[in-house]
């Protein structure tokens, strides 16, 4: 699932996209996925497509939220969260280093 998601943002341009590994830090999920978008049209076309995308491969999204500020959009598919963040908003809430004890892959 953290494959595919990452792909679908590579495709459509997400920027920094990071996967962090939390399964040993919380029970929330198990891994947690941030990136930014550009405007809060790209973030929305990336949580769309992100959400379309997975439904189709049959995991559907247990909770969304944020959509419609698009300043900072969750999709909770269960085991992985999904964080996609204002390139601004990122950098103030910075989940990258509250969860910084967690294992980081970048892409």
């Amino acid at each position: 699932m953290v494959e595919k998601i990452a792909e679908i943002l590579e495709d459509k341009k997400a920027k920094d996209i990071n996967v962090i590994d939390v399964h040993n830090i919380t029970i929330l999920a198990d891994y947690f996925i941030v990136c930014h978008g550009t405007s809060t049209t790209h973030i929305k076309a990336m949580a769309d497509e992100v959400e379309f995308k997975m439904e189709e491969a049959g995991l559907k999204c247990l909770h969304k939220e944020g959509y419609n500020s698009a300043r900072w959009i969750l999709l909770d598919f269960g085991e992985v969260i999904l964080h996609v963040f204002h390139e601004e908003d990122r950098g103030f809430y910075n989940l990258e280093r509250l969860w910084s004890d967690g294992v980081f892959s970048y892409r």
